[in-house]
């Protein structure tokens, strides 16, 4: 398909439904988390991410190929991976979702320092002003959580631990040799390396097995199927034929969207600290996507 120069309303429904996916994707691993152990969850959901991924390539005819000159960045994406899942899936074991996601989705400050000194992407005063609003934002979360009794400390700094993750497998993912690989390729390294390095883990945060019911395994493979493949991919398809800047601006809803459904289904309350919080996050994430020049 051509790119296009602006959202269309199949595109704008495409990315509504993926916004929607990754907002309820928090919802659905903290209630597996009740089921399974996080982190022996997260590799769980990277291995049987691995056979989807697979067949998702070899349906495109083009099946993934290991070349020994990608060796090096792929292992180190894929642990870096491995590190912001880990990170993530206790922090939802340990506070609530709508606070994981703020302090989660600052992640573009985190990417756009390291692309600044590492991938000559210059920080403009725009962008900087953007970075001031999402830095103080996940600072205001992490600062104000004792304060609404529903916080956690180690888990808003595992959330903020899974946002440099983040950051990091977006940085490693831009560099010449993985970029080259593309992102389907650069997707199957994750999910492949992640897998065994997350199980090797699991058992340092206590029994694999919490109370598991059947719910729990049908939302693992939800997990790996739909979200890890299928919502990546759908991700990548609306940055390739839409412009990025608008695509990764409506990374700010996410959050927003996250905060509600923890209120409506675990019944979180959300304050004033958090809301405000997820403001400055969502305005800060707005302002360091937006194009400078002319096209996105």
């Amino acid at each position: 398909m051509n790119r296009k120069d602006r959202l269309d309303a199949f595109g704008g429904s495409v990315l509504l439904g993926v916004t929607l996916l990754l907002a309820f994707n928090q919802i659905i691993v903290k209630l597996v988390n009740q089921g399974l152990q996080p982190v022996f969850f997260a590799g769980l959901r990277s291995v049987l991410a691995v056979f989807f991924v697979w067949g998702w390539l070899v349906y495109m005819r083009r099946p993934p190929r290991l070349k020994r000159k990608v060796l090096g960045p792929g292992l180190l994406m894929g642990a870096v991976f491995a590190a912001e899942f880990l990170c993530l899936f206790m922090a939802l074991d340990l506070t609530t979702v709508g606070r994981t996601s703020v302090i989660f989705y600052s992640m573009p400050v985190w990417f756009a320092i390291l692309a600044h000194f590492g991938l000559g992407e210059r920080i403009t005063p725009v962008r900087a002003i953007g970075l001031a609003l999402a830095f103080i934002g996940a600072a205001w979360a992490i600062l104000t959580g004792s304060q609404s009794g529903e916080g956690s400390l180690a888990g808003d700094l595992f959330a903020l631990g899974g946002a440099l993750g983040w950051a990091g497998t977006a940085f490693i993912a831009r560099r010449p040799t993985m970029r080259a690989e593309g992102p389907e390729m650069q997707l199957f390294w994750m999910v492949l390396v992640s897998g065994p390095l997350l199980l090797l883990a699991a058992p340092f945060f206590g029994p694999l097995i919490r109370d598991l019911q059947p719910v729990h395994l049908a939302f693992l493979v939800f997990q790996a199927s739909v979200v890890v493949a299928g919502g990546f991919i759908a991700w990548l398809w609306l940055m390739s034929v839409y412009p990025a800047s608008t695509v990764a601006s409506f990374s700010f809803l996410t959050p927003v969207l996250a905060l509600g459904l923890g209120a409506l289904i675990f019944g979180e309350s959300v304050t004033w600290p958090i809301l405000g919080a997820a403001l400055l996050v969502g305005a800060g994430i707005v302002l360091i996507n937006r194009p400078t020049g002319a096209k996105a």
